[in-house]
Formats: structure tokens, C-alpha cells, sequence
């Protein structure tokens, strides 16, 4: 595929969005020396701000050379039902009632676990959670496991590699985690209609691997940050009970947008509902995440306008791969670009073996803690976490780090299970 002159444009914007992620850190360090602009060194700090304006630095550029018009009808064929949704379902799963609700389930577990309460309570958040996302969808684990995690392993006091690969299994889990069903992960559910993959043949493909992967890699995080745990005292959980109607309301509402997951009007309808019922109990909530819900969904909607015009490269790339080469290239190319995108492409081959559908999938999936960028919930869980970091950003150079021996875990267990 020959690429145009702003087929290139397109692709040197992503690659400084890129840049940008990994430089995220020193902004904010320059944002303290520089009283004066502080303020837009602050803005570029966020990771989550990151490629939504390098997306608008591209249609301004592409609206010199094509037009205003043109600019408007690309924007506007973009598909934006993700961005939406992963803002819908973080809003509402970060709710009091629902975390209360899981943390008093986790609580429960942890007492039964021959473990520290601390250290089983850490295990859980960063193993039963992200399976539980093959039910509830990834964003929806990312956000409870970020916000029972966060004062657990991500306390200021812990050493920060300790603290990155504690972050790494996490996005590690997450992303493999949703493998138990053909609709929770987005790089599965970007396939599982046109390969006919059901939740059974998920399960049977990938489920059971990632689950021992998914063990293990919290096992090795817990035992890293034992020392650190066993200092936590017991959180309490809430100040008073939540009544049962109106947790059983919020898991209804949960449920539907999980259901609606491919109809914005639907889930965007069960969304205001939810912001009338919580305006309306406003004493059994907490702080709603708007701000950091909707910064995510700033940064997954910039992506898609971005990774739209990466088509050129892509493709070719992966269907010039044997399956081998496949699995290594989908695992690489995950860094640089969201897992979804990845295993879509697939999917638009009509001549790609079964063998290769699996190797892709397992690539990408794999692969979808190395950045921020590799998998959808990525920004959510940094947006909840980040405040417990240095500088309180997550320097993408840490989480690539920290993310290695996950990602090789979990590579092992798709690859030779």
C-alpha cells in the first residue's frame, strides 16, 4: 500500500504522540521550574490528555492541505462507541456502592485466603478482579482493582519500582483477564463476530491459560511487596452501610450498560439515569470520577481518530507475518498502538489461517501492559493510580519496566500451554 504524503504526516503525528507518552513525566518536572506555564506543562503532563491533542494537531494540519470539510467527514466516520462506553462504565462502577460492595466480597475472600489481610486483599485486587472483568468487561475491573489497590500497593511509601510492577501485573491481568469470554476484552470483541469465536470456544482457547497467568503474576507481585503490605492496617470501607435497594440499583445500571455495550444511545441513556439516582442519594456516594472518566475517554477518542490513519503501515505489517513472527509482532506492535486496532486489521483478511487468528490474539493480548496505550482500560487504571507516584504521573519508561515480566508470563502461557 503506497502511502500519501499525509498518510506519512499522519503517521509522524502518532509517532510524536508516542514521544509524548514517554516524556509525560519530565513535562510535569518542568512544570515545577517554570512557574509562569506552569499551568499548560500541567496539561501535557496528563498522560490521558496526550493523544486526544496530538489528534487535534493532526485535523489542524490535515485542514490546511484537504479543508475544513474534509477534516469533518473523516472525524465524523470515526467510530466512537468505546471512548463512550469505557466513560460510561467508569463513572458507575467507581461508585461507592459498587466498590463498597466488592470490597466487602474481596474482605470476605481475604479472610479465608492462609494470608496476611493486606497481602490476600492485594492478591485478590490483582487476580480475582481481572478475571472477574470476563464478566463485567475490562474497564469495569481496571476501575474497582485501581481504586482497592490504590491505598493497598500504590501508597507513596513504597519504593517505586516495587510500585511499577505492581502497576505492570495489573494492566498485564487486565488484558489477558477478559479472555474468558468473547465480549469483555476489546481486542476479542473486535473479532468474536466475524471468526465466530463464542464465550465456550474462549474459554477453551485462551480462558484457562490466561487464568494460571493471571495466578501467577499476582503471586509474584504479592511476594515482592510483602514487606510493604504487611505494614497496612485494615481499610475501613465506608463511614455507614449502603442500603441493599440502592446497591442492587447500581448493579442493575452496571448491568445494562454492560449489555448495551455496543448501543451508545442505550448505555448513555442508563448513564444519566444513574447521575439522576446518585444526585438523588448524594449521601450514600462518594466523589463521582467525571473528570478522570471523561479525561479517558479524551484520550481513547484521540486515539481513534489517530490510529485511523496507521491503516497504511499496519496492515501490510501483519499480514506479511508467519505465525510465529505474528505472535511477536502483535506483542511488539501493542506497545505502540491499542490491542483493538491490532487484532481488527486481522480481522479484515479474509485469508488468514486459524493458527494465525490465535497467534494474533494472543500477541496482542499479551502485549497490552507495556504502555498506557496498549489496551483500552490502560488510562483508567493510570488516571485512578497516578497519584501515588512521583510527581503523581506514571513514567512510561517505569511501566514498560515493570510490565516485562508479566507480559513474558504471559506470553509463555499462550505460547507453549
Amino acid at each position: 500500500m503506497q502511502p500519501t504524503v499525509l498518510d506519512l504526516i499522519a503517521t509522524g503525528v502518532f509517532a510524536l504522540a508516542i514521544l509524548h507518552t514517554f516524556a509525560a513525566k519530565r513535562l510535569e518536572r518542568v512544570a515545577s521550574r517554570s512557574p509562569r506555564h506552569a499551568g499548560i506543562f500541567h496539561l501535557l503532563s496528563e498522560v490521558e490528555v496526550v493523544f486526544g491533542f496530538w489528534a487535534i494537531v493532526l485535523m489542524a494540519v490535515l485542514a490546511v492541505f484537504q479543508g475544513a470539510d474534509e477534516v469533518v467527514n473523516y472525524v465524523e466516520s470515526r467510530n466512537y462507541t468505546e471512548p463512550l462506553f469505557v466513560f460510561a462504565i467508569m463513572v458507575v462502577a467507581a461508585s461507592r456502592p459498587i466498590v463498597s460492595a466488592v470490597a466487602n466480597v474481596i474482605d470476605t475472600l481475604s479472610r479465608w485466603l492462609p494470608l496476611p489481610i493486606a497481602l490476600a486483599q492485594a492478591w485478590l485486587g490483582l487476580a480475582a478482579v481481572p478475571l472477574l472483568g470476563s464478566l463485567i468487561t475490562e474497564p469495569a475491573a481496571m476501575t474497582i482493582a485501581a481504586l482497592l489497590l490504590a491505598p493497598i500497593a500504590f501508597r507513596r511509601d513504597i519504593p517505586e519500582p516495587r510500585k511499577y510492577l505492581a502497576i505492570g501485573v495489573l494492566f498485564v491481568n487486565i488484558s489477558i483477564g477478559g479472555t474468558l469470554s468473547s465480549y469483555a476484552a476489546p481486542p476479542i470483541l473486535m473479532v468474536a463476530e466475524t471468526w465466530g469465536w463464542t464465550t465456550p470456544f474462549m474459554l477453551a482457547t485462551f480462558g484457562w491459560k490466561a487464568a494460571l497467568a493471571v495466578a501467577l503474576n499476582a503471586t509474584i507481585a504479592v511476594v515482592v511487596l510483602r514487606r510493604h503490605l504487611s505494614r497496612v492496617q485494615q481499610q475501613e470501607r465506608a463511614i455507614d452501610a449502603v442500603p441493599m435497594p440502592i446497591v442492587l440499583v447500581h448493579f442493575a445500571l452496571l448491568a445494562g450498560i454492560v449489555v448495551s455495550a455496543h448501543h451508545p444511545a442505550i448505555f448513555i441513556g442508563l448513564l444519566l439515569m444513574f447521575l439522576g439516582i446518585a444526585h438523588a442519594y448524594e449521601r450514600h456516594q462518594t466523589p463521582l470520577i467525571l473528570r478522570e472518566a471523561l479525561l479517558v475517554g479524551f484520550f481513547l477518542a484521540g486515539l481513534v481518530v489517530l490510529g485511523g490513519l496507521q491503516r497504511w503501515w499496519l496492515q501490510p505489517v501483519i499480514g506479511s507475518l508467519d505465525d510465529l513472527q505474528l505472535f511477536v509482532g502483535a506483542l511488539s506492535l501493542t506497545a505502540i498502538t491499542d490491542n483493538a486496532a491490532l487484532t481488527y486489521l486481522g480481522s479484515l483478511s479474509d485469508q488468514i489461517s486459524d493458527d494465525a487468528k490465535y497467534w494474533l490474539v494472543a500477541g496482542a493480548v499479551a502485549g497490552g501492559g507495556l504502555t498506557v496505550i496498549a489496551n483500552a482500560p490502560n488510562p483508567a487504571g493510570a488516571s485512578l493510580l497516578e497519584k501515588g507516584f512521583t510527581d503523581e504521573t506514571i513514567s512510561a519508561g517505569g511501566l514498560l519496566a515493570g510490565a516485562l515480566l508479566p507480559t513474558a508470563i504471559a506470553a509463555a502461557a499462550f505460547g507453549l500451554l
